[in-house]
């Protein structure tokens, strides 16, 4: 049985389309890629499976520019789809959104704390924080700095270490080099499999196509808003229509 299972996703913003019967699936342990081109849909499909889009949809309820959500989610056999992004976070699904969003006024420590929200349990908050500054040396040098004072980079580190601070059996993360120096983006992408190879499964959507390919063992691609290849990375990098046209190699 998969960890996470989509089957025929939609997703309509009042008359835009974004999603059009999405389906795919994580097993337990993989890191999966997800690709395509800008404006595809997959920040959305992230959003969905995490349940922001349902609150989107519920807040929005009865105004102007309806959202129109169809499909299933499941995690660990379980239907998500119509849960709250709080609910699908404890089941141990976490998303680390695209452009890293700190809390700019707390500090680095008072951050991955927010992060932990959920948790009662002190030993295990002072744990994965051990497990933070491990991955992220550089987080545990600024520590008590303002998180708007850091760079882009340190940012994005922050976000990814932020996300696991409740215990994740799946992370999604969406576009974590967007924008980032190559030096600070090899050792994100250093962090993330490290992360994997302890155990947590990967959901990645990069626009670095060919350091997903690297790391996934699957991958998806997907544009306007449906899935149209998937497969190992040397299937579809053999694949000229898909390199040109979808994958920008």
């Amino acid at each position: 049985m998969p960890l996470l299972e989509v089957r025929e996703l939609g997703v309509r913003y009042d008359k835009a389309q974004i999603l059009n019967g999405v389906s795919l699936e994580v097993g337990e342990g993989e890191l999966v890629g997800l690709v395509g081109p800008n404006g595809a849909g997959k920040s959305t499909l992230l959003r969905a499976v995490s349940g922001l889009v349902r609150f989107e949809e519920r807040m929005k309820r009865g105004t102007s520019g309806d959202i129109v959500i169809s499909g299933e989610v499941r995690f660990a056999g379980e239907r998500i789809d119509a849960l709250s992004p709080h609910e699908i976070r404890r089941r141990g699904l976490a998303l680390c959104p695209e452009r890293r969003r700190p809390f700019r006024e707390l500090t680095v420590l008072e951050n991955l704390r927010a992060g932990a929200f959920l948790s009662a349990d002190a030993a295990a908050t002072q744990r994965l924080l051990e497990r933070a500054f491990a991955l992220f040396p550089r987080l545990a040098e600024r520590r008590e700095q303002v998180s708007g004072t850091l760079s882009g980079g340190e940012q994005q580190m922050l976000a990814t270490a932020r996300s696991l601070m409740f215990e994740a059996r799946l992370l999604a993360i969406d576009e974590p080099s967007l924008g980032l120096a190559p030096k600070i983006r090899d050792e994100l992408f250093s962090a993330i499999r490290k992360i994997h190879a302890e155990g947590v499964t990967v959901l990645l959507v990069e626009q670095e196509v060919g350091q997903v390919f690297r790391m996934a063992d699957r991958n998806y691609v997907l544009s306007q808003g449906r899935i149209i290849a998937q497969g190992a990375s040397k299937s579809l990098m053999a694949d000229e229509t898909l390199r040109a046209g979808y994958l920008g190699l």
